[in-house]
């Protein structure tokens, strides 16, 4: 299971606690750290324990998976296969974190069917909105323009919503399941 890597980490705590704002004194006092550990930690100096992290995730009322995403205002791509992976103890079973929930936010999800030949040109939803895909079969070119990726089976991508955006199937019955994550 790949580690995430601690600039991101880092980012991802400065974001949540100025999102939540508070200082680092503060967030430190309700996680029960020293603030100069917090210091380190947002400068990808120290090196964060699980338990820390969840001391951390629970002080700032947000689930842990989050302080493991990168920065959401971008354009994110998770090959099939890769990303952080959760395992089981008690069954064959492994699951990649794509993208963790928020309770500032609502998810439609849509099973989306393309074929090649024309561009889905979307135009931009509301602020702050934030679009994941998973393809699942064919393969897709999808994004803002400036920012398009393709994907393949198993393939994900996270990218904003709230400027126009395309999908393009670039083979034949191609299928992806579509989350458009709104406030």
């Amino acid at each position: 299971m790949p580690a995430p890597p601690l600039a991101d980490i880092a980012a991802a705590l400065r974001r949540e606690r100025e999102r939540a704002g508070l200082t680092r004194a503060d967030l430190a006092h309700r996680a029960g750290l020293a603030e100069s550990v917090l210091a380190r930690f947002e400068s990808a100096d120290g090196d964060p324990s699980v338990g820390s992290l969840w001391a951390l995730a629970d002080a700032l009322g947000i689930p842990i998976a989050r302080l493991f995403e990168g920065q959401p205002r971008e354009v994110r791509m998770i090959p099939a296969g890769e990303g952080p992976r959760i395992r089981s103890e008690h069954a064959d079973f492994a699951g990649a974190l794509l993208s963790a929930g928020s309770a500032e936010v609502r998810r439609d999800i849509y099973l989306i069917r393309l074929e090649p030949g024309a561009v889905g040109n979307a135009e931009a939803h509301t602020p702050r909105s934030v679009e994941h895909i998973v393809v699942a079969t064919g393969r897709l070119r999808v994004g803002p323009e400036s920012e398009l990726v393709e994907l393949g089976p198993g393939d994900y991508a996270a990218f904003p919503a709230d400027t126009p955006h395309r999908y393009e199937a670039l083979a034949r019955n191609t299928m992806a399941v579509l989350v458009l994550e709104h406030p």
